[in-house]
């Protein structure tokens, strides 16, 4: 894991979960893969391998960096803008 730019100006402590699932999934009548939390705001989407990639179109839309997963027991932090684990 590295430090990116982006991760000195994540809020802290991080936000809370908007909700406990991927809404536009549930809109749309699909299943989420794995949930990932957008580390600016609390929006939790699906991952890369859900059919429609909420999380990352989440990050297209707002220009929100950095998500970890969502998943329990896991921690791990995502930076889109560097591509990276962080």
């Amino acid at each position: 894991m590295s430090e990116c730019p982006h991760v000195p100006d994540l809020p802290r402590p991080e936000p809370a979960a908007l909700s406990e699932t991927c809404l536009e999934c549930r809109a749309a009548g699909t299943h989420p893969v794995q949930l990932r939390l957008c580390l600016m705001c609390g929006h939790v989407g699906c991952c890369d391998s859900s059919p429609h990639q909420h999380a990352t179109g989440h990050f297209k839309e707002t220009g929100h960096p950095v998500m970890r997963s969502f998943e329990a027991g896991e921690s791990w932090r995502w930076c889109f803008e560097d591509g990276s684990i962080v």
